[in-house]
């Protein structure tokens, strides 16, 4: 058995698919795939689940990989500790989707490059639904999204709440809205709207206000950020949480404003998901624990109660 055969499962967990691990392996697909069934032989189970369509970590792999990235860790200690410089960690994969970037996701990103800079991260702009599937799947570490009040997370991932806010309507800052105390459903159905793609969760709510009577001109983007700066650009108003808003760059600059939506409109919380794996590799952990400190510091600023209750 060598470190290499457990790296290379590892990474085809990772990534999804023997090909693109062999892609970032820069190791042939034959070469790789006769690797891992040297350790299959060695072990008497079957890590990977080869098919037609390609191969990808099987159940067995899945229930072994555990203990796999436990060794590799070991075995990293074990180098660093050697003074080998060449000992490096696997990748952090997180999902998001696109929420509380500047807020939360990025600070966590800088502190966990202070404390941990041989760790590196990999974010993935994802729509829930394909989130949820990779951290089942174990393609992905971690994962931010958020959640509507009275909505539920599968029972298969652990939840963490980190910052519950509102919806807000999103306007350009010189917009006659951004003068108003409230913006009402039929006021925002009068002006061109940015609505978020279907598969977001802002997209679902944006419906359940509208009902059946959506604004007669309406444009769509991909996530939060796109949509603050279509919004800023003059190309319509969008709703979006307001942590996702509040403190960004183009809201601190003046480029657009935030306006209350006159009625109930339910609350939306910002929640960090991993897989239910008591053994999660360190780098996994330290960054989850930076999301979750990064989430603290955002609350106090705001004024508002922490929120991380682990649900599920």
């Amino acid at each position: 058995m060598r470190i290499e055969q457990l790296e290379y499962v590892a990474a085809v967990n990772r990534l999804g698919s023997l090909r693109r691990a062999s892609e970032q392996l820069h190791i042939s697909q034959p070469a790789l795939s006769e690797a891992v069934s040297r350790l299959e032989k060695e072990l008497g189970v079957t890590l990977l689940d080869r098919r037609r369509s390609g191969a990808r970590i099987s159940r067995q792999g899945r229930d072994l990989l555990p203990h796999l990235l436990e060794a590799i860790e070991a075995v990293g200690r074990l180098r660093a500790a050697a003074g080998d410089q060449r000992a490096s960690t696997q990748p952090v994969r997180l999902g998001t989707v696109n929420t509380a970037t500047t807020q939360v996701l990025v600070p966590a990103l800088k502190a966990m490059q202070r404390s941990h800079p041989e760790v590196s991260v990999e974010v993935l702009d994802m729509l829930q639904a394909d989130i949820i599937v990779g951290l089942e799947e174990g393609t992905l570490d971690l994962a931010l999204i958020n959640v509507l009040s009275g909505d539920d997370v599968p029972v298969s991932v652990q939840a963490t709440a980190l910052v519950t806010g509102s919806p807000v309507v999103v306007v350009p800052s010189g917009h006659r809205y951004a003068a108003q105390p409230a913006v009402s459903v039929d006021d925002l159905r009068a002006e061109p709207f940015v609505m978020m793609r279907p598969g977001y969760v802002m997209h679902r709510l944006a419906h359940r206000l509208f009902r059946l009577e959506v604004p007669a001109s309406w444009r769509t983007a991909d996530g939060a950020e796109m949509g603050k700066l279509m919004v800023a650009e003059d190309l319509g108003l969008t709703l979006l949480p307001d942590f996702s808003v509040v403190g960004d760059p183009l809201h601190r600059s003046g480029a657009i404003a935030t306006r209350p939506v006159a009625g109930e409109t339910g609350t939306v919380t910002l929640t960090l998901l991993t897989r239910r794996d008591p053994r999660l590799p360190a780098q996994v952990r330290g960054l989850a624990t930076a999301l979750v400190e990064q989430a603290r510091a955002w609350n106090r600023r705001a004024g508002r109660t922490a929120a991380d209750q682990s649900s599920g």
